[in-house]
């Protein structure tokens, strides 16, 4: 894969690209990847999948169209183990996604730009989550996720930035990722992988 010899030439990225490689997935059904973050939201990765099991189990397993989440009353979806917020998310993406006409094809046309401000306009989605959006369902190669804590500490240590500074910090992480475009987010995964070790 080409990605590589391109992130090399960063040679405190290089640091941290093993021998491992990734490769990203494109998945499909967006509505429900969108509805299952909001799900996975501040649980662990264990709890998050029991519980977007259990949503998956209201449809008879099958992942549902936006119009059937939006019927689905809010004291099933809290049965299940969603905050009263999370309820009223999960209804505002399948409401959103029915008034926007969202479907894989209307997004898979569209540039990261177009997605991101078409779906932060969801209440409960921040430009983060369509980044992980973005990078881990769509499977583009350039995101760079400049909000994201683990990126951050990661590029701390590597870069020698200082988190004191927060918006400085930010522009020269912007600065710096600039030149692994278009393999952003493959930067990002070696970054994270970098810092759980």
């Amino acid at each position: 894969m080409d990605y590589v010899s391109h992130l090399q030439k960063d040679k405190k990225l290089a640091r941290t690209i093993g021998d491992e490689l990734h490769v990203l997935t494109l998945h499909s059904n967006i509505p429900v990847r969108i509805m299952a973050s909001i799900i996975s939201q501040q649980l662990s990765t264990k709890v998050a999948k029991v519980i977007f099991k259990r949503f998956l189990e209201l449809y008879q397993g099958k992942e549902p169209k936006p119009k059937q989440v939006l019927d689905t009353p809010g004291t099933i979806l809290r049965s299940i183990g969603l905050s009263n917020a999370k309820v009223s998310y999960v209804h505002n993406v399948a409401a959103f996604c029915i008034e926007h006409k969202i479907t894989d094809k209307k997004l898979l046309a569209m540039s990261n730009e177009e997605i991101i401000d078409l779906l932060i306009q969801i209440k409960g989605i921040g430009k983060w989550s369509v980044e992980m959006l973005l990078m881990f369902t769509l499977g583009r190669e350039d995101v760079f996720a400049v909000d994201d804590l683990g990126i951050q500490q990661a590029m701390i240590q590597l870069y020698k930035l200082d988190p004191a500074d927060k918006k400085g910090m930010k522009e020269k992480m912007l600065k710096i990722s600039a030149k692994w475009s278009p393999y952003r987010t493959y930067a990002c995964l070696h970054l994270w992988k970098y810092k759980d070790a």
